[in-house]
Parts: C-alpha cells; structure tokens; sequence
C-alpha cells in the first residue's frame, strides 16, 4: 500500500514526536500542548505535520480541543520565529481532495482498507449521519490529505485516544487498524512507554490494555 512505509520494530524519533502532541491536544492541557510542541520542533516535526495531526483531532476530540490546539500551534511558531528559529514547512497534500460522492467513494474505500473489511455496526444502521460523517469527513477529506501518511495518522489516533478515559472500544478498534497499516506490536508497545514518559501513566495504561486485548482478538 503506498501510504504503508515498511515497518520497523521502534518509532522513529519523528514518530515518537507525535505521540505526546496528539495525547496532550486530545485531553486540552494546552500548557503541556507547548511544551511539547517546542520540544518535538526542536527535534525536527515539521510545521505540516503539527497542523495536520491537530486538524485530525476533530474527528476524536472535537472542533473546541482542534481549535484551541491549533491556535497554541501558531502561538508556538510566531515565538519562535521572533527567538530566530525557523522551523521545517513541510509539504502539502500531493492532489486534490475530492468532494461529493467522489469523497464518499474513496473515504468508503479508506476506512475499507484499513479495517480490513467493510465497516458495519448497528450504530451506523441506527444513525445513518454518522456513517455518513465517518466516510466523508474522516476516512475521506482527512485520510486522502496524504501528506500524512497513514501510519502517522494511527499513531495519533492511537495516542488522542489513550489520552480520552471512556473511549477505551474506539482505542482497541485503532490498535487493530495501527496494525492492518504495518505499524508493529513492539511499536505499539513503545509508543505506550513514550504515554508514560512524557504524558501520564493513565494514558500509557490504557494503551497498553488495548493493546492485549486487540492482539489477544487477532
């Protein structure tokens, strides 16, 4: 799959970057949000990959945390810049982001590929709209933004969801899915140790119980 990179049994200092942005934006701690950010652009994180990981806390978090997250991402950039710094711009999606049921289609076709199988849930019969929404606003307009690719994107979501309590089912689902992309279970593991490290120990553990118990269903 082109937006698979081969696997590797350890996350890379880039992707290691990710996992404390997307857990502190995901629980509003815009004070920790800073830290972090300062201290993952230090280490290379490219300006595009902030705003896309705090675009794609949306669809986890709300448009509020989203907001507010990427309103502290500016702060920390004009700050820099008037320390002198100047930080990688990173590239934009490669091609045009479709729309209608061009959207539909591929955001269908994403969450397909990346489950494994067709989505179903008597949720989605129940409440077509957010079937809907999930098709077309995460799997399609955010996953065909590919200048993330999609083991990236699952390391935040995997990170944004460690660090919401109550949303323990959705983390298990994307520890499968982190999976289905080629992300490994020692990266997984690892990316729980970085939760505990640099986040909290609640984070980490319920990263690492999802973990079991999405390896224990393969």
């Amino acid at each position: 799959m082109k937006q698979t990179p081969a696997a590797s049994h350890t996350l890379d200092a880039r992707q290691q970057a990710i996992v404390p942005i997307a857990a502190f934006a995901a629980a509003g701690d815009i004070a920790k949000l800073n830290a972090a950010l300062e201290q993952d652009l230090d280490a290379g994180l490219t300006v595009s990959d902030a705003k896309e990981i705090l675009v794609q806390l949306y669809a986890y978090a709300g448009f509020p945390r989203s907001l507010n997250a990427l309103a502290e991402l500016m702060k920390v950039l004009e700050s820099r810049r008037q320390r002198g710094l100047s930080d990688a711009p990173g590239r934009e999606p490669s091609k045009p982001i479709p729309d209608g049921e061009a959207l539909h289609a591929a955001g269908t076709a994403n969450q397909t590929r990346l489950v494994g199988a067709p989505a179903s849930s008597p949720v989605f019969e129940f409440a077509p709209a957010i079937d809907e929404y999930l098709k077309s606003h995460l799997f399609g307009a955010i996953f065909e933004r590919d200048n993330l690719d999609w083991q990236s994107r699952e390391l935040a979501t995997v990170s944004m969801l460690s660090a919401l309590p109550g949303a323990e089912s959705q983390l298990q689902s994307h520890m499968r899915i982190s999976m289905n992309v080629g992300i490994t279970q020692g990266q997984l593991r690892q990316l729980a140790q970085v939760l505990n490290e640099r986040v909290d120990a609640d984070a980490a553990r319920r990263a690492t119980q999802a973990l079991a118990r999405a390896t224990a269903a393969r």
